[in-house]
């Protein structure tokens, strides 16, 4: 069943145009730059589409006397009671929350805009997809709704995420239907929904549709988006022809658009066309290698297990002025980690110590897991224990290195320690976490505390996956216990 519904006729007045106005004041989307590069934290343009996260525009304040001020800076004219501060972003959220649950009705057109647009916000940043367009159908009630490209940019880069190609169609359809014409952003983010979605051909009708809308060409970012779906693909025949049709409508690669291409030779384990491409973007002249081609060239080589070569090229990226960064310590000490080759590893953290590069809680999970799947007990406690004393917060993946480490030594006295600091703590715990102590359990022999962790998911709303499910009926068949295994096929099925 189809998610987006028709477009709605909605009323327009002076009043309305005030909301449309404050709404869009409170709310301001802008296509952001994208956070990470693909094979690590890396710098990627811009995402698929604008960013999920809204920004509070800012406003002038009028020309008024401003209140005396105290000693401490803290103007004394307006003070905020706590209580009723409180009280008032209660109301908000419980508002915000409210939203997805009246989006399955048809009688409420008169909303309050920050709630609707935060619920929007919110479902979007998680996600949610389903719940995005129920309550983007309950933003089209509105009667002070006017469409936006930008929030139908906001919409397709969730669906491209998920990978709904044909949501992302019909939402399209709904996007023109109204009126509206598509933006280079829109254009760029339905053709990363085809692309993510393994749908080459329409991402590439799509594009050759853009050629042809006059004020709507594709630039750098257009094409490196389609490059990335390619190499995530392991098509690189078909990022040669998007570089030549680059090259022929004068489009210059980008330094994100050489990253791209090199992080995904890289990955693709073809190093020889990853220095070729290294070395084209070294004699462009415009595009520079930053500290993203540096950590993806070495982080390409320390996976390969060539540790000779990433330390070859940690050097020369140096004599070229680009300076690592604690991405580039990780890769490193991550790499050091899988060829067991612990005495550089413990350098390198002793580097960064030197260098005042805090160790993060990434760098004390990768040694804590190295040291566990090398069995190194002693030097994992030893590892975790100096985290906790400088202040790291372990997370969730911390917790299972060390449950997959003590189950694999059969420590199970050190997991229930382990569970015990857990329930002391406010770690956010997930699927995959459970998933880990539950098949630490069940290797075990401790069917009870098995089935009580599984029970535990519900309350802290982990939902079974696939893994859950196949660890907890391979334990029950191990033990005969067949009565288990069927109740178990049925809740996998069912869910």
């Amino acid at each position: 069943m189809a998610l987006i519904q028709p477009p709605i006729q909605g009323n327009s007045s002076a009043c309305a145009n005030e909301i449309i106005q404050l709404s869009s004041t409170i709310r301001c989307f802008s296509r952001s730059a994208v956070q990470q590069h693909i094979s690590s934290p890396a710098c990627f343009r811009h995402v698929t589409s604008v960013s999920v996260t809204p920004t509070t525009c800012s406003t002038k304040i009028p020309n008024e006397r401003i209140g005396k001020m105290s000693p401490g800076l803290i103007s004394t004219r307006h003070r905020v009671d706590p209580k009723k501060e409180l009280s008032r972003i209660l109301r908000t959220d419980a508002a915000v929350k409210g939203i997805e649950r009246k989006a399955n009705s048809e009688k409420y057109n008169t909303l309050w805009p920050k709630a609707v647009l935060e619920a929007l916000d919110e479902a979007i940043s998680e996600n949610r997809w389903q719940s995005a367009l129920k309550i983007f159908n309950l933003l089209r009630k509105q009667h002070w709704y006017e469409p936006r490209c930008k929030t139908y940019t906001k919409l397709l880069k969730v669906l491209g995420n998920c990978k709904q190609p044909e949501q992302a169609s019909l939402l399209f359809e709904v996007m023109l239907s109204e009126g509206l014409k598509p933006t280079i952003d829109v254009y760029t983010s339905l053709i990363a929904v085809y692309g993510k979605s393994g749908l080459l051909d329409k991402a590439f009708a799509t594009l050759e549709y853009m050629k042809s809308v006059s004020d709507c060409k594709p630039d750098v970012f257009t094409f490196t988006v389609l490059i990335s779906c390619c190499c995530k693909l392991g098509r690189f025949d078909l990022v040669k022809r998007i570089l030549l049709e680059m090259s022929y409508l004068g489009v210059r690669c980008s330094t994100v658009t050489y990253n791209t291409i090199i992080d995904g030779y890289g990955k693709a384990g073809m190093f020889e066309e990853m220095e070729n491409v290294l070395a084209d973007m070294i004699e462009d002249g415009d595009s520079h290698p930053d500290v993203f081609t540096f950590n993806s060239i070495i982080g390409s080589y320390g996976n390969g297990g060539n540790t000779r070569k990433m330390e070859s090229w940690y050097n020369r990226f140096q004599l070229m002025g680009v300076q690592p960064d604690i991405t580039t310590f990780n890769i490193l000490i991550l790499s050091f980690g899988k060829a067991g080759m612990f005495k550089k590893m413990s350098s390198v953290m002793d580097f960064m110590e030197k260098r005042f590069f805090s160790l993060t809680t990434v760098t004390y999970n990768i040694v804590i897991e190295t040291f566990g799947k090398a069995g190194r007990i002693e030097k994992m406690d030893e590892t975790f224990r100096k985290m906790k004393y400088q202040g790291v917060k372990p997370n969730s993946i911390t917790y299972c290195s060390l449950v997959n480490a003590y189950s694999k030594a059969g420590l199970v006295v050190k997991i229930d320690s382990v569970l015990r600091q857990i329930v002391n703590s406010d770690v956010v715990l997930d699927t995959p976490f459970f998933n880990c102590i539950i098949n630490a359990y069940g290797q075990a022999g401790d069917l009870a505390t098995m089935k009580e962790l599984y029970l535990q998911m519900e309350e802290r709303k982990c939902k079974p996956d696939k893994i859950t499910f196949a660890t907890m009926i391979k334990t029950y068949a191990a033990h005969g216990i067949f009565d288990a295994v069927q109740e178990l096929e049925k809740q996998m099925i069912s869910t």
